[in-house]
């Protein structure tokens, strides 16, 4: 799944998008809000995408339609753990290049509140950090075009 968020709390479910060095996921507002994670709360370059394993998604979602809640851009049936996709690993999508960056990507009040505190509990975990249940954050390295049902290729 492709979810644009064109503001907070709005989004827009694609079938298929643009990724872009400078803007990540074009038409969505990560370049437009404001950050926790950096000095002078400009975007965090190396939150650019949040991207959640699918069927992670499935199991606290329950319904697909409730996937887009979790507030990622990328819904990928890959495995994102740690043991295989460690900060720096790269992988193929589509005519697009992304690298999983180090800030940990973990469960905020929002996830709770749309998916209840056991879910929070459960994605960040220590197994369930160790297996990135929650997602990684990442960047665009090569921009391009990416299609629900794209391939995703872990790149050596």
């Amino acid at each position: 799944m492709i979810a644009r968020r064109p503001a907070v709390n709005n989004r827009e479910i694609l079938e298929e998008a643009e990724l872009h060095l400078e803007e990540g996921l074009v038409g969505d507002s990560w370049k437009k809000r404001r950050s926790k994670s950096t000095p002078d709360g400009s975007p965090n370059p190396l939150m650019q995408l949040n991207i959640m394993n699918s069927r992670v998604a499935a199991l606290v979602a329950q319904d697909k339609d409730r996937w887009q809640l979790a507030g990622d851009q990328l819904y990928l049936d890959l495995d994102l753990s740690e043991a295989n996709l460690p900060a720096g690993s790269r992988f193929s999508l589509g005519l697009a290049v992304i690298e999983v960056t180090p800030p940990p990507h973990l469960g905020c009040q929002k996830f709770v509140a749309r998916f209840g505190l056991d879910a929070m509990k459960f994605v960040n975990s220590t197994v369930g950090k160790q297996l990135h249940l929650r997602g990684v954050n990442a960047k665009v390295i090569q921009g391009g075009m990416i299609r629900v049902g794209d391939l995703a290729r872990k790149l050596r």
